[in-house]
């Protein structure tokens, strides 16, 4: 098991508390806006996860476009967090920004489908090699429909999750380990049921114990990322979704991918990259560049157990559905993704860009003898403050540091360069260039220079 990998604490410190007063020097408009907004507003943002950037107030931004953000006080800054993927294919790209206009004009919602359902329908079908589809809001709403067919089509009530996975809002998920046993995750607002009652969770990569938890018969459902994407990233070893596949398969539970973080892997998703076989996939924030849409979609199999268990179940309200969800606008705005972004061309331009931003970090690393590593899948990079990857969620929060985040984050945001706040997390996307991945790595020497005491290597 590597350890836990954290540069000289004073450095951090000061690096940290230099960054801040910094940050809260340069942007006076928007900690104007920032108090002015708390009137009315939780901690002065209009969804509370924007205060988890460290930063003394939010930063305000007043344009975004390709990779670029103006914030309010006129900055400019090169964007690798881009939504923490909500805007991975770039902000407003011209497809989809005119697939809007266009919708916009004619009608955003009616509760009625309209011309393009079809046309979204059989694209998906024919990207994603999985018949049947629905739309919703959000991933969360997917999951947790995703959760509630499979438990209606297999008559089973048990969900198996993954020890440090993401997965949206979805109750079920909301369990993790406390010195190996189950018990709702910490931290978690009115929740008043314990959720381990109808929830099982094991280990990423740990087969016996999958194995163990699939045997009772139990298991509707395992609800998986294919790479833990929110504990930092964890890959799977060799084998291991040969081997989930085979065991959900044995011991009749269905299995569901849920992709809306590693759509960065292809065009296809890390599914189709690798050629997994799910009964459902989900895929969330970037199927819509941005508009409010995710979809889920299942297989002939899995679609003739929820037509036989339609038949049979008592009249009344599903529970699942939302009245804005396969609204015009959120299928126009698919079209224009499916038709002109997620391709192979598109991947193919931007792939060189990931890999020359992993290989650049990696060298980094190694310069300033700094005890993290780098792990990339696809268009997504992060950098794992442990010199070894870690296998599973539990390993993975172990070796984060928060501090170290902030301050690397901080650093780069003070010189116009955004990562995610959260395991530094970057993504390459259609409109990044080449000098905007040398202007990363050229902020992140520096960055590390700071951290190391070593001179930078790029400098």
């Amino acid at each position: 098991m590597p350890h836990r990998a954290i540069p000289e604490p004073t450095r951090v410190a000061t690096m940290l508390a230099a960054e801040r007063d910094a940050f809260a020097a340069r942007n006076p408009k928007s900690a104007a806006l920032a108090k002015e907004a708390a009137a009315h507003w939780l901690k002065g943002v209009p969804m509370h996860w924007m205060v988890d950037w460290g930063t003394p107030f939010p930063l305000f931004v007043a344009e975004a476009r390709g990779v670029t953000l103006i914030d309010a006080d006129a900055h400019a800054y090169i964007d690798f967090c881009l939504g923490d993927t909500g805007a991975m294919f770039g902000h407003s790209p011209p497809a989809i920004s005119e697939a809007i206009r266009h919708q916009a004009g004619r009608g955003l919602t009616t509760m009625l489908p309209g011309p393009d359902v079809a046309v979204v329908g059989d694209l998906l079908a024919r990207h994603f090699g999985l018949p049947f589809w629905q739309v919703t809001a959000t991933a969360s709403d997917a999951n947790r429909s995703v959760v509630r067919w499979a438990r209606g089509a297999t008559g089973r009530r048990k969900l198996l999750v993954i020890n440090g996975c993401y997965h949206g809002a979805v109750d079920d998920t909301f369990v993790a380990f406390e010195n190996g046993k189950a018990r709702n995750r910490p931290g978690l607002v009115g929740e008043v049921r314990d959720v381990t009652e109808n929830t099982k969770i094991v280990e990423f990569n740990d087969i016996p114990a999958l194995e163990a938890a699939l045997a009772t018969g139990d298991v509707a459902l395992v609800l998986a990322e294919p790479v833990m994407t929110n504990c930092g990233m964890v890959l799977p070893d060799p084998g291991y979704h040969d081997a989930l596949r085979a065991l959900t398969r044995k011991y009749g539970t269905l299995l569901c991918i849920d992709e809306t973080h590693t759509i960065s892997s292809g065009p296809k998703g890390y599914t189709g990259t690798h050629k997994l076989e799910p009964d459902f996939f989900v895929l969330g924030k970037p199927i819509s560049g941005g508009i409010p849409a995710a979809i889920y979609g299942w297989s002939a199999a899995v679609d003739a157990k929820i037509q036989d268990y339609l038949s049979k179940r008592e009249p009344g309200y599903s529970g699942i559905g939302t009245t804005l969800s396969g609204n015009a606008l959120q299928l126009a705005a698919m079209r224009a993704v499916l038709e002109t972004i997620l391709t192979d061309e598109v991947y193919a331009r931007a792939m060189p860009l990931a890999e020359r931003l992993e290989t650049g970090i990696a060298t980094l690393i190694r310069h300033h003898g700094m005890p993290w590593t780098v792990v990339r899948v696809g268009l997504r990079a992060e950098i794992v403050a442990a010199p070894t990857l870690p296998r599973n969620g539990t390993e993975a929060l172990l070796y984060a540091h928060s501090e170290v985040e902030h301050a690397l984050h901080l650093w780069c945001l003070n010189r116009g360069v955004v990562i995610t706040p959260f395991h530094n997390m970057m993504l390459v996307c259609p409109e990044t260039r080449e000098e905007h991945v040398d202007r990363l790595l050229s902020v992140l020497d520096a960055g590390m220079a700071e951290l190391s005491g070593k001179s930078g290597l790029r400098a």
